[in-house]
């Protein structure tokens, strides 16, 4: 029998797994979590299939969602994610929402706007501006950007190992453990090993912990690598700011910077220089919160 009361469905897609929570009322209907193979964020109509299917399958018999929120790894436009969108909402007849999983991360935590920034294997940081506009800034990807992000820090260590052996200096700690890490005899064989990664972000962001450890064996190197990357990721906060985002509240997530204090404390430092009025908070509850939040403003009655 069909419940009555109106059923809110959010949906986080991460990169590697997905986690599906419905609810009626303050009663859970579903929770789910299962790996995000298959998903296809830049072929509109793959997508929609994908997360139809999420949705029918997880949902008990008798449910059917009243509205679905979700936050999606790898939609990166506003274009990209209005036509996953549209097109999931004329299949499932109820009203939808998707934006990047980055803007989960504000309302998980409670906050009607605010910013949401992730240092994970890669970095970025979202908001919208005071017209209500997403705006994205970072998040390029490891061979380009991705700046406080493990594969980024991993980047950014060779390029300072790789400095230092061209001034003549003996290998540090961070070189010792670099080498170590992606099973090279010498400084120069680190070029080949990055090149030769079949999934960058992956491959390289894998080593982060050999950043971490040189630092904590008194390696120089590795310490302004991660101060560097600390100042990148408020220059991220800042770069919002800059274009008109209200950044008072900075909910903060991700494996990298959630699980090494030495990056965390490098950004929340940056981000008092930069962005004094900013403040750091660190995502508590699963992302999912923030789409079962989204889906209860769809179906909040329109206000003339």
């Amino acid at each position: 029998m069909q419940d009555s009361r109106p059923v809110a469905v959010g949906i986080d897609v991460g990169g590697t797994k997905t986690h599906l929570r419905a609810v009626a009322g303050t009663d859970s209907v579903a929770d789910h979590i299962r790996t995000s193979r298959g998903w296809r964020p830049h072929d509109p109509a793959a997508a929609t299939a994908w997360l139809a299917t999420l949705v029918g399958e997880v949902l008990p018999a008798h449910i059917r969602p009243s509205a679905v929120a979700v936050g999606a790894h790898a939609c990166e436009t506003p274009r990209q994610c209005e036509g996953i969108r549209l097109a999931l909402q004329e299949r499932l007849q109820v009203p939808c929402l998707v934006v990047g999983d980055a803007e989960l991360l504000a309302p998980a935590a409670g906050f009607d706007r605010g910013v949401g920034l992730v240092a994970g294997t890669g970095s970025v940081a979202v908001g919208r501006s005071a017209d209500g506009a997403p705006v994205q800034v970072g998040g390029w990807g490891a061979v380009l950007g991705d700046e406080g992000g493990a594969a980024g820090l991993v980047r950014e260590a060779a390029r300072a190992v790789w400095a230092a052996h061209d001034r003549g200096e003996a290998p540090d700690a961070l070189a010792d453990r670099l080498t170590a890490a992606f099973r090279v005899s010498e400084v120069p064989a680190l070029g080949g090993a990055l090149e030769s990664a079949t999934d960058v972000s992956a491959d390289w962001g894998r080593h982060a912990p050999a950043v971490f450890e040189a630092a904590e064996e008194g390696s120089l190197l590795a310490q302004r690598v991660i101060a560097e990357g600390g100042r990148a990721l408020g220059a991220l906060v800042a770069r919002l700011a800059a274009r008109g985002v209200p950044v008072d509240d900075v909910v903060v997530a991700g494996g990298t910077i959630l699980s090494r204090p030495a990056l965390y404390s490098a950004f929340a430092e940056a981000l008092l220089d930069a962005v004094p009025s900013a403040r750091p908070h660190v995502l508590q509850v699963p992302p999912v919160e923030g789409a079962l939040a989204l889906s209860r403003t769809l179906l909040r009655p329109v206000t003339r």
